[in-house]
Parts: C-alpha cells; sequence; structure tokens
C-alpha cells in the first residue's frame, strides 16, 4: 500500500467537494460575491429614481443608510478574502470594526424605516407604509441576533462564519424586494432563503451533514418571515395601532 511520502501535501480526496477541496476553499469568498451581484441587480430598478434623480427629494439618512450597508457588503467580502488568503490576525483586528459597523447599521435601519415610512405615507402618498414597517423591522432584529451570536462566538469558525452569512443574507430581502415581480408576489423572503440553502448545501457536499446553525437559524427564519408577510399583507389592528405610535 502506498504511504505519504514525509513532506508531501495531502490532497483532498474530491478536488471539488471534499473537505479542502474547491467548495470548501471559496465558497464564502464566492457567497460574498454572488451577495454584492444580487444587490447591485436588485437596486438596480430602482436606484435611479429613488436616490440619484429623484423627483422629490429623499431625506438626507436614507444616503447615510446606503453608504452604512453598501460598506457591510464591502466588509463581508473583504474579510472573507482574508479568511482565503490565511490573513487571519487581520480578520480578527478587522473583525470589531464589523461588530461596530453592524451595530450601527441596526440604529440607522431602524430609524430609516422609520423616516421613509413618513416620506412615503406623507409625501408621496403611498397606501400601506404603516403595515410595511414591520418587515426592516424585523429584519433588523435577525441581523442584530446573528451578529450578536457571531461576535459571541467568534472563536468557534464553523459557528461564526455560518451567522456572519445568514446574518448579511437576511439584507438581501431589500435587493429581491425591489424586482416588483418578486415583491407583489410576497417572493422576496424565499428567495434570501434560497441563498442561505446554498449554505446547506455546500455542507452536504463537504460536511456530509448539516452544522446546527442552519438546522436552528433557518426554520426559525422561515417560520417568522411566514407570520411577518401575514402582518404586513393582513394589517391587523393591533400592528396598525402600534405601527402608528411609531410613525407619530
Amino acid at each position: 500500500m502506498a504511504t505519504l511520502s514525509q513532506g508531501a501535501v495531502a490532497r483532498p480526496l474530491n478536488p471539488v467537494f471534499g473537505r479542502n477541496g474547491l467548495l470548501d476553499k471559496y465558497f464564502y469568498f464566492s457567497m460574498s460575491l454572488l451577495v454584492a451581484a444580487i444587490v447591485i441587480w436588485g437596486f438596480s430598478f430602482t436606484v435611479n429614481a429613488n436616490l440619484f434623480h429623484p423627483a422629490i427629494p429623499r431625506p438626507v439618512i436614507l444616503y447615510f443608510h446606503a453608504a452604512v450597508f453598501s460598506s457591510w457588503l464591502v466588509f463581508f467580502i473583504l474579510q472573507s478574502a482574508l479568511v482565503r488568503t490565511h490573513n487571519v490576525r487581520w480578520h480578527r483586528t478587522l473583525g470589531w470594526f464589523g461588530a461596530a459597523l453592524g451595530s450601527a447599521m441596526i440604529l440607522i435601519g431602524c430609524s430609516t424605516s422609520v423616516i421613509m415610512a413618513r416620506f412615503d405615507t406623507y409625501q408621496l402618498h403611498l397606501p400601506g407604509q404603516d403595515s410595511f414597517l414591520i418587515v426592516p423591522f424585523t429584519d433588523m432584529l435577525a441581523f442584530g441576533l446573528c451578529l450578536a451570536l457571531a461576535v459571541l462566538w467568534r472563536k468557534k469558525p464553523e459557528f461564526h462564519r455560518r451567522l456572519i452569512f445568514i446574518a448579511t443574507c437576511v439584507l438581501l430581502d431589500a435587493a429581491f424586494g425591489r424586482i416588483g415581480s418578486l415583491f407583489d408576489r410576497s417572493l422576496f423572503y424565499a428567495c434570501l432563503d434560497g441563498v442561505i440553502l446554498l449554505g446547506v448545501v455546500r455542507d452536504l457536499l463537504v460536511n456530509r451533514s448539516i452544522h446546527k446553525v442552519y438546522l436552528v437559524a433557518l426554520p426559525l427564519l422561515m417560520v417568522s418571515q411566514y407570520f411577518i408577510i401575514q402582518v404586513w399583507r393582513g394589517a391587523p389592528s393591533w400592528w396598525l395601532s402600534i405601527a402608528h405610535k411609531i410613525l407619530a
């Protein structure tokens, strides 16, 4: 039986799907690029009319919101690239910047949601902004929980990377929701869940099992998303009462 000679490099049994194969090495970096592509694609439908050349000037906070959330995408790509190139020290140092940036995103995201809901209701006279407020609020809640757990388990890479990945994917409903057909059919959540499911597929191909982060987080997300859709579309009186108080 052939044995590995001293100093020889061990190769994965499967160079694509095995441990240390291409999928294992490049999955999260590839996902960071995919997320960026989805954001660019989704927002391309509305960014000109809503941000660059609006008929009615938008509140200034919307531009801060765009800058901060775009910074998260750059941060996600950079951190994935640092891990891929084995610059772990830089990755950990920048991680604290990411924690601060993510915390700022929650505050800015909630504030922007309220201000833009007021603007859309009273300036643009768009209906349904009160009931829709539950969508960005719960997005920020889900993002914040995943981010907090990722920071807490930063020394457990298998937990940390999946939680950051899920946290970033949670934000994709804003991009998918810019596509009219997906928004009208309330499919933007299903689309972001599909991106997260790529992580599940990666685990099955590489590890032959699904990590517990996905086993817990994904079902919870799906159940909460169903609830949010029902509240948003159904506009029950209890939620409208809360939303009106927030907007007031």
